[in-house]
């Protein structure tokens, strides 16, 4: 059940020996505070949009939509499913935040294609214990989308449901595809 990845690993004395990737963070940030400069920005994003997308590594959306920081808020999760917990950091974003518009964004090539409720069964035979989430695996990019943008549109706790957008975003044209 454990996914293993595509390139090699090195071995666990090799390992000891160099900087984990969360050491690299931490002295990344060390070389970015040397210039970072508080630009007085708020937390309400300056275009009143949230965007909720996979969490998929290979979408840049703020390249591939044009955003600066600030613009947007950015809410990311396996798939880009809108779940509960989704619609609690949506509402949040609107009724405390000031957001009005919000863009969803699935993408071609996403692992939760295909991947069902086994994935939860096999899980709790290797830990012990079942998830209380649900896997919201897809077969269907373009009805994921539109369940989605359902799911926002009913939703008793969001303010703004008159301008929600769905898109596809192709990972090897790294163009937008609306879904209506």
């Amino acid at each position: 059940m454990t996914v293993t990845p595509d390139r090699p690993t090195p071995t666990a004395a090799a390992d000891s020996e160099r900087p984990t990737i969360i050491d690299r963070f931490v002295a990344a940030n060390r070389d970015y505070a040397v210039t970072f400069r508080d630009g007085g920005m708020d937390a309400r994003p300056v275009q009143r949009i949230a965007v909720v997308a996979c969490m998929d590594a290979r979408l840049d959306l703020f390249a591939a939509l044009g955003l600066e920081l600030g613009d947007a808020h950015v809410i990311r999760n396996a798939g880009g499913v809108v779940t509960d917990d989704t619609i609690r950091s949506l509402t949040i974003s609107q009724r405390a935040l000031g957001t009005r518009s919000i863009a969803l964004i699935h993408h071609t090539g996403c692992g939760l294609l295909g991947l069902t409720e086994d994935f939860r069964r096999e899980l709790e035979m290797e830990v012990g214990q079942r998830p209380q989430w649900a896997v919201e695996a897809f077969v269907d990019l373009d009805g994921d989308v539109r369940q989605s943008m359902q799911r926002v549109r009913t939703s008793p706790f969001l303010l703004h449901t008159d301008d929600v957008r769905g898109f596809v975003f192709d990972v090897h044209t790294g163009l937008l595809r609306e879904i209506h």
